[in-house]
């Protein structure tokens, strides 16, 4: 869609959208202010495990900063030793940034996502639901790749939007695994400022404070869980600790990730 016709599709409706568009511009094009440097790597065709790394090593070139928008201060991601092995160590006072690890396009279909962290602190204020409140301690995100000529006319707004202000396409969906303390087990939550982005709560108590946690997903199932529909090929995975919405300071623990292929022999 070339910036021209882009326009002229618009509706009157359209328009007296345009207020939830541009917010959801700005979030989806949070995901292309990476690291000037590394802009030109190559995607990644294995996830590095963090335990087979030095501390205070640089992590493998392939991640990259993904920047919530210029302004905001950055999320410190350090490999630290802790307990006897090396882990990503995340801090954020009143930040908001991400790490990004774009892949080589796989299918999602049979594939399991397993990792382990361990919240160091909570944000009590913090709700998912909400665009001001909308900060967690932890969070992994799964970048999906689709048609997006097939999405309805606001969401193509969003991409095409943002990729006239970025210069990089922006993913067609992504999932988004969360500590969310006010909401359930399971939840699943549209965010709050594009609908191309669904957090799932995976864990909630305060009981769990300073305790590892360890997950295993499904990506096909909650794809489909989340979007009604079955998921394209997985085309990156991402990290973020945040606490500028809620102006608060917040430290969080990433174990390993791995993204692993489940046998179907029986």
């Amino acid at each position: 869609m070339e910036f021209n016709n882009f326009f002229k599709r618009l509706t009157l409706k359209s328009f007296k959208q345009l207020g939830f568009v541009f917010l959801g511009i700005f979030f989806l094009s949070s995901c292309a202010i990476v690291d000037v440097a590394k802009k030109n790597v190559p995607p990644a065709e294995n996830v590095e495990k963090f335990s087979i790394l030095n501390e205070g090593s640089k992590l493998p070139k392939a991640w990259q900063i993904w920047r919530v928008t210029p302004q905001k201060n950055k999320t410190q991601y350090t490999l630290k030793n802790y307990q006897g092995r090396t882990v990503l160590h995340a801090s954020a006072d009143v930040a908001a940034s991400g790490l990004v690890l774009p892949l080589t396009p796989r299918p999602a279909a049979h594939k399991v996502l397993s990792w382990e962290w361990k919240a160091m602190s909570l944000i009590a204020d913090a709700d998912n639901q909400e665009s001001s409140k909308d900060d967690a301690p932890l969070r992994i995100v799964v970048a999906f790749d689709g048609d997006k000529t097939k999405l309805p006319l606001r969401d193509q707004m969003v991409f095409e939007m943002a990729k006239i202000i970025s210069g990089h396409d922006m993913p067609y969906a992504s999932l988004m695994y969360v500590w969310s303390s006010k909401n359930p087990l399971e939840a699943v939550i549209p965010s709050p400022r594009t609908s191309r982005i669904k957090m799932i709560v995976v864990n909630n108590s305060n009981d769990q404070l300073g305790v590892w946690q360890k997950h295993q997903r499904d990506l096909s199932k909650d794809y489909q869980s989340a979007f009604n529909s079955p998921p394209g090929k997985i085309i990156g995975l991402g990290v973020m600790t945040d606490s500028d919405n809620t102006k608060t300071k917040v430290n969080a623990i990433y174990g390993d990730i791995e993204l692993k292929k489940v046998s179907t022999k029986k």
